[in-house]
C-alpha cells in the first residue's frame, strides 16, 4: 500500500513538472517568434514590374508600289539614310512603255475634242474620253515613279528583305511609329525596313492586374539584363487598350519612354521595367508584415516602454512594396510587434512505455531520479 502511494506521489510530481516545462517552452517560443520595428515617417512607394525589350520609337517599312524585277539595291543593313534617299530599283521598261501609250491616247482624245468643238457638235463624249485618258496618264506616271524605292524617313537600315534579280511586291509604302506587346521588330517586313536608332523606347507586357494601375506619365525604372550596372528612368507613354492572351495568361502591352538610354543600348535588348503606381510623402509608415488584415479591418500590436502589448485598430492608406502607410491609429516612433512565425512550438512530455522513464534531454522531475525502475 505504501509503495502504491509513493508511486502515485512520484507520478503527480512528474506531471506537474512536465506541465511547468511545457508552459516555459511555449513562452520562450512565443518570445522568440516575434520582433519589433519602429513606425517612421517617410515616403511609401508602390511599384509593378514586368520584362520588356528595347525598341525604336520610330520605324518604317519601304515597299515597291510597282511590281517588277529588282535591278538595283543601293543600301545595306546598318547604313544610315536620309528621307527620300534612293534605296532600290525595279525594271521600268514595261512601266515606261505603258506611260508612252497613255500619253499617246491622251493626245488622241484631245484632238478628238478639238474637232468636235470646231464642228459645233456634242462634245460630252469627247470630254469624257479626255478625262479618262488623263487619269490613265496619271496612273502610268505613278507606276514609273513606283519603280524607284525611296526612304519614307531618315534612319538606319535594319533589314533588306528583297534580293537582286528577285520580284518586288505591289503593296504600298507604310510608316509606323512605336511598337507594342513587347515586340522589337523594326517594321512589318517591307522590302527595306528602317528604324531611328536615336529614338528608343521600351515595350513590355504587364499582367492584367498590374496594368489596371498603369497610366500615362507614371515614372519607370529600366534595368538592362545584358549591360552591367545599366539603369535609367523613363515614363509610361501608352497602355494598349486591348489585351493579349497566350496560354491563358492575359497581358497588356505598355510603352515606356527612354529619354536617356545608357551606352550600348540597342533595339531587341531585354530589360526589367518597374513602374511607380503610387507614392505618398511624409507618411507614417510601418513594415507591411506588422499589419494584420482581416476583411477590410487592419490592426497592429503596439509595444509600450514597459513591454506591454496592445492590439490597436489602424487605417491603412497606400500599401507599398515594403511598407504600409498608416493614416490613423499609430504615431511615428511607436514600436510595433512583427511576428516572424505563424505557429508556436510546444514540447510535451511523453512516456515511451509503462515505467520506461522520462523524455530524454528534458532533465529529471523535482525530487526524482533520472530513470524509473528498470
Amino acid at each position: 500500500m505504501n509503495a502504491l502511494l509513493a508511486l502515485l506521489i512520484v507520478g503527480a510530481g512528474f506531471w506537474g513538472w512536465a506541465l511547468l516545462r511545457d508552459t516555459s517552452e511555449t513562452t520562450r517560443a512565443s518570445a522568440s517568434g516575434s520582433r519589433t520595428v519602429t513606425a517612421t515617417q517617410g515616403t511609401v512607394t508602390r511599384t509593378v514590374s514586368a520584362d520588356g525589350a528595347v525598341a525604336s520609337a520610330a520605324t518604317a517599312t519601304a515597299t515597291f508600289t510597282t511590281s517588277g524585277t529588282v535591278t538595283a539595291i543601293g543600301v545595306k543593313v546598318g547604313q544610315k539614310v536620309t528621307s527620300g534617299a534612293l534605296l532600290a530599283r525595279v525594271d521600268a521598261t514595261d512601266a515606261k512603255r505603258d506611260l508612252e501609250l497613255a500619253q499617246a491616247n491622251l493626245e488622241a482624245a484631245e484632238d478628238a475634242l478639238d474637232r468636235a468643238e470646231d464642228a459645233g457638235t456634242d462634245t460630252d463624249n469627247a470630254s469624257n474620253a479626255v478625262t479618262e485618258a488623263e487619269l490613265a496618264v496619271d496612273e502610268a506616271e505613278a507606276a514609273v515613279a513606283g519603280t524607284r524605292l525611296t526612304a519614307p524617313m531618315a534612319g538606319t537600315v535594319v533589314a533588306v528583305n528583297g534580293t537582286l534579280g528577285g520580284s518586288s511586291s505591289g503593296t504600298s509604302t507604310g510608316t509606323s511609329t512605336g511598337t507594342s506587346n513587347g515586340s522589337s521588330s523594326a517594321g512589318a517586313g517591307g522590302f527595306v525596313d528602317l528604324a531611328d536608332l536615336t529614338k528608343l523606347q521600351i515595350t513590355a507586357a504587364f499582367s492584367e492586374a498590374d496594368a489596371t494601375e498603369l497610366k500615362e506619365g507614371q515614372s519607370a525604372t529600366i534595368v538592362w539584363n545584358a549591360l552591367q550596372n545599366a539603369e535609367t528612368t523613363g515614363a509610361v507613354v501608352a497602355v494598349d487598350p486591348t489585351a493579349t492572351s497566350e496560354n491563358s495568361v492575359v497581358t497588356y502591352g505598355v510603352t515606356v519612354s527612354l529619354p536617356n538610354p545608357p551606352d550600348g543600348a540597342k533595339p531587341g535588348q531585354t530589360v526589367t521595367v518597374s513602374v511607380v503606381t503610387g507614392s505618398v510623402e511624409n507618411a507614417v509608415m510601418v513594415n507591411s508584415a506588422a499589419v494584420t488584415t482581416i476583411g477590410n479591418r487592419h490592426s497592429v500590436t503596439v509595444l509600450d516602454s514597459a513591454g506591454k502589448q496592445e492590439v490597436r485598430q489602424v487605417q491603412v492608406g497606400l500599401e507599398g512594396d515594403d511598407a504600409a502607410q498608416i493614416t490613423s491609429g499609430l504615431a511615428s516612433g511607436e514600436r510595433v510587434v512583427v511576428p516572424t512565425s505563424t505557429t508556436t512550438s510546444t514540447t510535451t512530455g511523453n512516456f515511451r512505455g509503462s515505467g520506461a522513464g522520462f523524455p530524454g534531454g528534458g532533465g529529471a522531475p523535482p525530487g526524482g531520479g533520472g530513470n524509473g525502475g528498470r
